[in-house]
């Protein structure tokens, strides 16, 4: 499932690109999980307190684990929120590996919805 490491890494790379050309900045891993969690809410941009920035970063780690089978969303809240449920551990290894996973997913995610 995980490609080769040089081929993430230039994947990963490219993407970073793409988003600091259409946002002005090279967002790190939380600011593209921030940026999904916005996309998955579907109210735009606004301000989000502290907690709601952690929510947003929460539903994107779901939202692209999803593309995988390791959550599926169960549903949205009265604010429009989206939720999640676990399906199945994510295998993590250690911290290296859990971070090139979730970039493996975050990739799946651009490439399958590229409206970001």
């Amino acid at each position: 499932m995980l490609e080769e490491s040089s081929n993430l890494d230039h994947r990963w790379i490219n993407l970073r690109a793409m988003l600091m050309k259409q946002f002005g900045k090279k967002p790190d891993l939380n600011a593209i999980l921030f940026l999904i969690g916005i996309q998955e809410l579907g109210q735009g941009i606004s301000e989000f307190t502290k907690e709601q920035k952690q929510d947003l970063m929460h539903i994107a780690t779901c939202k692209v684990f999803s593309l995988s089978g390791y959550y599926e969303q169960t549903g949205v809240d009265e604010d429009g929120w989206p939720h999640y449920r676990s399906l199945k551990p994510i295998p993590f290894t250690n911290l290296k590996e859990q971070e090139r996973m979730l970039k493996w997913h975050i990739l799946e995610y651009f490439d399958r919805y590229d409206e970001l």
